[in-house]
């Protein structure tokens, strides 16, 4: 009788442990940003900051999403991934009464990726395109797509020259 209880509680010890499964915790990437660089117009290669930078979304809705207010030579800026298209407001204020705001549309095709269980999809962002609507005053030169695959967030994918 004891040897039956013993085996009794081995076999209900090892059916507890055999119900328990590794952890899902997700360490992998999350879905990407896209880098944009701010590049002096009179010298291509050189970085330039932005002041007083202000950039918003502008939602399908009419309304705005404030994403930033710095004077950086590079942002990082979250893309749609329930449309094809991501509209942001980019505002640069020298004066009170010099304030210079430009329209960028990134266009491009949102590719689902299956990463894990725990993880589940990331979305990854192919055929990148932008187009610049310019107020009166343009502050924003040009464009430029270097990377039409946003994959990370190691490098830029977008340059404007200003």
């Amino acid at each position: 009788m004891n040897k039956l209880k013993i085996l009794f509680v081995i076999l209900l010890g090892i059916l507890c442990f055999s119900a328990c499964e590794k952890d899902d915790i997700c360490t992998e990437d999350d879905t990407p940003q896209l880098v944009i660089r701010f590049y002096d117009a009179l010298n291509p290669t050189e970085f330039k900051d932005v002041q007083n930078l202000i950039v918003w979304g502008v939602l399908p809705t009419g309304g705005k999403d404030t994403i930033a207010n710095i004077a950086l030579d590079s942002i990082v800026l979250p893309l749609r991934v329930d449309e094809t298209s991501t509209t942001f407001a980019f505002s640069r204020q020298l004066s009170i009464d010099d304030i210079n705001v430009d329209t960028l549309t990134f266009n491009y095709d949102v590719k689902e990726i299956y990463k894990s269980r725990a993880c589940g999809y990331i979305a990854n962002f192919e055929n990148l395109t932008a187009t610049v609507k310019q107020d009166d005053s343009v502050w924003i030169q040009t464009i430029d797509v270097d990377n039409v695959l946003i994959e990370n967030t190691a490098s830029a994918h977008v340059k404007i020259f200003h």
